[in-house]
């Protein structure tokens, strides 16, 4: 029983590790050098999506992690949420969950999320699927320091499927829109806040 799950355990760790292993290619990095945030959006198994994205931000991963963990800056980033509240946990502790709601549109219905993360300070978010009306969510936010430790990289890798009526292909070309334009908020946000320390 135990060799089973110690099998089981491993088989995971082995799955999940493409998925964390995952760096910026020659042409993501050229768009990081431009200024720009990069994004792709894949299909997946289970009929996820595969999101692997960066950004690169010219404030420390201290500041960059104090904007990313404030559930208060998040409405600001992502254009949709209308709330996120901390409902156990906190950073102090290592893990959080927190549940989340966005607003829909005309296309897209209300969404309802619940996702534990584990904090790594400044140095990495792990989060997962923990309620709310996602069928998927599991990633990773990576904090790489940059120019001495002037600057930060974000990584953002997400697999994710929603209960949606819309094809997969109309959903990826959605996320493929939205996330770089979070990770473009995330870097105002951190400049902004850089500025008010200085």
């Amino acid at each position: 029983m135990i060799l089973k799950r110690l099998g089981l355990a491993l088989a995971a760790l082995v799955a999940a590790a493409p998925l964390l292993a995952w760096a910026p290619t020659p042409d993501a990095q050229k768009s990081l050098r431009a200024g720009q945030a990069w994004a792709e959006v894949l299909p997946d198994t289970d009929g996820a999506a595969l999101i692997r994205s960066a950004v690169d931000i010219n404030a420390p991963p201290s500041t960059v992690w104090a904007v990313m963990t404030d559930c208060r800056m998040a409405m600001r980033m992502i254009g949709d949420l209308a709330s996120c509240t901390i409902l156990q946990g906190d950073l102090r502790r290592g893990w959080d969950v927190r549940d989340q709601f966005s607003k829909g549109n005309l296309f897209l219905p209300d969404i309802h999320n619940v996702v534990r993360s584990e904090y790594q300070p400044y140095s990495s978010i792990k989060f997962r699927k923990a309620g709310g009306d996602l069928k998927i969510e599991d990633g990773e936010w990576r904090l790489e320091p940059l120019n001495g430790g002037t600057a930060t990289r974000v990584i953002y890798i997400n697999r994710v499927k929603a209960n949606l009526l819309a094809p997969a292909f109309v959903v990826r070309a959605g996320l493929r829109g939205s996330t770089p334009k979070v990770l473009m908020a995330l870097r105002r946000e951190s400049l902004a806040a850089a500025a008010r320390i200085d």
